[in-house]
């Protein structure tokens, strides 16, 4: 399927079937991670996979995975995340969230629902999974396979604003 097919079929997935991610599936999902674009090359992503119950009991004190059977705490390490030279920016968010784009749209491929998860409690996530202070939880992406009906791909016709609303041309 080309790309723009499968960015328009990929839609947060709000429940699962009580069936776990085969190990085939998740080393390509990692393996999609692993290939993504960081400033530099500097690959600051750390990514704790999160499939026992007891894992996913812990994760749940911090965040709502509805129910997904893996989940992916995707954090960046700031001791080695490449820094913009004139005014300091970090780029380890920007590299983690790609890292997570990147897995979310190879399980969507392999047919897996996924959710994309930024409200959490951070200080949870870091004494539950034992983080250390210089890695930032930025993301975490719950896989799995959706039960019940998923979004319509062309519902973007209708959810999306059009790109009048955000594209400029040569200026803003």
């Amino acid at each position: 399927m080309d790309f723009l097919t499968l960015a328009k079929k990929r839609c947060s997935v709000r429940q699962y079937q009580d069936k776990p991610v085969e190990q085939e599936k998740l080393d390509l999902i990692l393996s999609a991670g692993r290939v993504a674009p960081t400033a530099a090359n500097k690959q600051p992503q750390r990514i704790v996979v999160i499939q026992s119950a007891e894992g996913l009991e812990k994760l749940k004190k911090a965040a709502n995975v509805y129910g997904a059977p893996l989940a992916m705490l995707v954090c960046a390490d700031h001791q080695s995340s490449w820094k913009r030279p004139f005014d300091g920016k970090d780029a380890a968010d920007i590299d983690a969230t790609i890292v997570t784009t990147h897995m979310m749209l190879q399980a969507a491929e392999l047919g897996l629902g996924s959710i994309w998860v930024c409200f959490f409690d951070p200080i949870v996530l870091r004494n539950e999974f034992s983080i250390p202070a210089e890695v930032e939880p930025i993301n975490i992406l719950g896989i799995g396979y959706a039960a019940g009906p998923v979004k319509a791909a062309d519902r973007h016709e209708q959810e999306r604003k059009p790109m009048s609303d955000f594209v400029l041309y040569e200026s803003f």
